[in-house]
């Protein structure tokens, strides 16, 4: 009789953190100061700024006799030899022949450490963590890379269908459907997807990224009450995943205009709610409602909640068990 586990899938992918500190600098040495102080703002400043440096290697493989996939020892050892002893309180523009090229951005050194262990590892991913709220990964599809921007809001909801009775809303959303709402500090992860630049090392212009999440996401979701102050949501149910997907709606645009596309929207309600969304918001289904009606002249800013509702069958209410 054959057991159970001979029938089961015996891949599995693990994951290897590791730490280093490094300083960098960006700098084009074809451009002048001010041309590389207006490209690359504070960055570009001599001789260069620091960050403690978080790295995770994912690998898959076949679980063995032993129950691994690797023996993470050995695992240790190769990003040890081959990254951290090397990187480590380096000055990474010159740490790298690789680096001499194309600037040591967060996204080209994680697709340079990609290449320094794909002889001697089967690599999943490679993420790099410049800090808590900025970090980059390189899956080995050529010259993409993902690059996310963790940020946050406070804003305040109510959960409830305006044709459904009090008791009708409560047995749907629970407590989230009390007549006066309440606040969560949501936490928000965007990542986007672009190909690396073989002279700059970037996807994309990482304050022209934060100035778009910042614009049209945050401040004008940012201490709200959102089923009052965003029209949207007076006839959409503001429930995570359709904030997801409402952010989803707001940047599919505004990042193409940046040169990336959106792979994911990360947003955490609470400790124990969280919803995610990928891709791209249907380019059909934008149409011309993503013209929004802009901020006052002195503001100079589109107002995102000015667009319609989501199509049928994409903006539904959610059924909540108990609270949010």
């Amino acid at each position: 009789m054959f057991s159970f586990i001979a029938f089961m899938s015996r891949t599995c992918t693990i994951y290897r953190r590791a730490h280093f500190a490094a300083s960098h600098r960006y700098w084009l040495p074809e451009l002048s100061e001010a041309e590389n102080l207006a490209r690359f703002g504070p960055h570009a400043r001599f001789p260069g700024h620091g960050h403690n440096y978080v790295l995770e290697v994912g690998l898959t493989g076949e679980v063995d006799e032993y129950g691994m996939v690797l023996n993470l020892s050995q695992v240790k050892r190769v990003i040890q030899e081959r990254v951290i002893q090397e990187l480590n309180f380096a000055y990474l523009n010159e740490a790298w022949p690789e680096f001499a090229q194309t600037l040591p951005t967060t996204e080209f050194i994680a697709y340079t450490i990609w290449q320094r262990l794909a002889d001697a590892l089967p690599l999943t991913s490679v993420r790099l963590y410049e800090d808590p709220e900025f970090w980059a990964e390189y899956r080995g599809e050529a010259m993409q890379a993902y690059l996310t921007v963790a940020t946050h809001f406070s804003a305040a909801h109510r959960l409830a269908l305006d044709h459904l009775s009090l008791e009708e809303n409560t047995a749907i959303y629970g407590l989230c459907a009390r007549p006066h709402g309440h606040g969560h500090n949501y936490g928000l992860e965007i990542t986007v997807k672009g190909s690396i630049d073989p002279r700059t090392g970037m996807i994309v212009d990482l304050a022209a990224l934060q100035r778009v999440i910042e614009e049209q996401v945050v401040k004008p979701l940012d201490h709200t009450f959102l089923n009052k102050d965003i029209p949207y949501f007076a006839q959409v149910v503001p429930t995570a995943e359709n904030i997801a997907l409402y952010i989803q709606r707001l940047l599919t645009l505004p990042l193409r205009e940046l040169g990336v596309q959106l792979h994911r929207v990360r947003l955490q309600e609470s400790p124990n709610n969280s919803s995610e969304v990928y891709g791209e918001f249907p380019l059909e289904e934008l149409g011309t409602a993503t013209a929004a009606t802009p901020y006052p002249a002195s503001e100079g800013k589109r107002d995102p909640s000015e667009v319609e509702p989501l199509a049928a069958g994409r903006g539904g209410p959610a059924a909540y068990a108990g609270s949010c």
